[in-house]
């Protein structure tokens, strides 16, 4: 029914709803009794955090910290807010967000579109479960130019340290203009080399972690190894959209009335799981790899994991296929991996 209207308008109503549905006692205790999988064999240890399992719930979801309270009911060990950057902006026109239903897939042109990092940390503030880890995803305004970006990434990690386990720099979205920009070799080691002196002026270190996109070639992901051993990041998230239209089976004139964004589901799948396997065949066992893109089902999890992510992420597949798909991985993985 939902799917007859607006995937926008639909996302806030969602929001709304779920908001006052999980903090109804009952409603609560039934949702957290179903959806969650307690099992020793799903705990990891990662990032020197303790995940309770392997599923968190990837950025661009909860974008405000609205719901980061109540979306670990539905069996998620961390939920990952944000985009955030210092400014509140509005994004990209809309309409800016689109269902392929036929190809399990979404694409997006939403342009950072948050409430500002001030408003974020008000509601982080309110934090109710320690037990479930919050990763904060921070970026750049739009009206920020590349050459004062890292000014941007300063503000968000400074006022968000101490209410987030772990960091997330975005410069892969392909819907703020020239941000990939910012993924060549010399711009990256700077502003990830900025970040890392301002984690070691803090009493205690948090995690920080780059989102890379899946469109990404050979050379630019040697590019991107050779700076995290240099800069000693935690880890990558593998992989952001993909502004790659090949594995849409939709005609060539609807992708042209969509217009511009990334692709996220179930077409970016194979390639977010290639750059994982390469990665990590590169990297060793010593550096994170989250693996996000294209997990609809228990088997493309395990696919994930196998090609050597540490922790998965879900977005477009639970858009698809509800809460039931965190419990769904969940028992599949405790029981096979």
């Amino acid at each position: 029914m939902l799917f007859q209207f607006d995937p926008e308008k639909v996302h806030h109503f969602t929001f709304l709803f779920l908001k006052i549905m999980l903090n109804t006692p009952i409603v609560k205790h039934f949702v957290e009794s179903y959806y969650r999988v307690d099992s020793p064999s799903l705990n990891r240890t990662v990032l020197g955090l303790n995940f309770k399992n392997p599923v968190g719930l990837a950025a661009g979801f909860d974008k405000d910290a609205k719901l980061f309270n109540e979306l670990p009911r539905f069996g998620f060990s961390f939920i990952e807010i944000g985009t955030v950057t210092p400014k509140p902006q509005e994004g990209n026109p809309k309409k800016r967000l689109f269902r392929i239903k036929q190809d399990s897939a979404l694409i997006n042109r939403m342009g950072f579109n948050n409430a500002g990092v001030d408003v974020v940390v008000k509601r982080l503030k309110k934090r109710k479960n320690k037990g479930v880890i919050i990763g904060g995803n921070i970026g750049k305004n739009k009206s920020t130019p590349n050459e004062e970006a890292y000014k941007d990434y300063e503000i968000c990690f400074n006022e968000l340290f101490d209410f987030v386990d772990y960091f997330v720099v975005n410069v892969s979205s392909p819907n703020t203009p020239n941000l990939r920009a910012l993924q060549e070799k010399e711009p990256l080691k700077a502003l990830l080399l900025h970040l890392m002196h301002l984690n070691k002026s803090k009493p205690q270190q948090k995690p920080i972690l780059l989102k890379i996109a899946p469109d990404l070639t050979l050379e630019q992901l040697d590019d991107v190894i050779e700076i995290i051993k240099e800069t000693k990041l935690a880890g990558v998230i593998a992989t952001n959209t993909t502004i790659d239209r090949t594995g849409l089976t939709i005609s060539s004139e609807e992708i042209e009335l969509i217009g511009a964004g990334g692709v996220s589901g179930r077409p970016v799948r194979n390639k977010s799981t290639e750059i994982i396997r390469y990665l990590r065949s590169k990297m060793g066992t010593e550096v994170t790899i989250i693996g996000v893109g294209g997990i609809d089902d228990e088997f493309t999890a395990a696919e994930k994991i196998e090609a050597g992510a540490n922790l998965i992420q879900l977005y477009t597949g639970f858009v698809y296929e509800g809460p039931s798909l965190v419990r769904r991985i969940n028992k599949y993985l405790a029981n096979n991996i």
